[in-house]
């Protein structure tokens, strides 16, 4: 069975950890992970969400 590439809101909520609610206020704002609509369908791709936590990393510095 092909591997599922793209997620609802509440499974893309869920890989990243926030409130549904929060992408809502992302998608709102034009910020967040890129997403794409279906019809009135709002679906994540798992590379984009993937993308996207790797661009949140955040380097510390030596000896923080």
């Amino acid at each position: 069975m092909p591997q599922n590439l793209y997620l609802n809101e509440t499974d893309t909520a869920a890989y990243l950890a926030v409130a549904p609610k929060t992408l809502s206020r992302w998608r709102w704002s034009g910020k967040g992970p890129v997403f794409r609509k279906f019809g009135s369908a709002v679906r994540y791709s798992v590379a984009d969400l993937e993308a996207y936590a790797a661009d949140a990393a955040v380097a510390r510095e030596a000896g923080n």
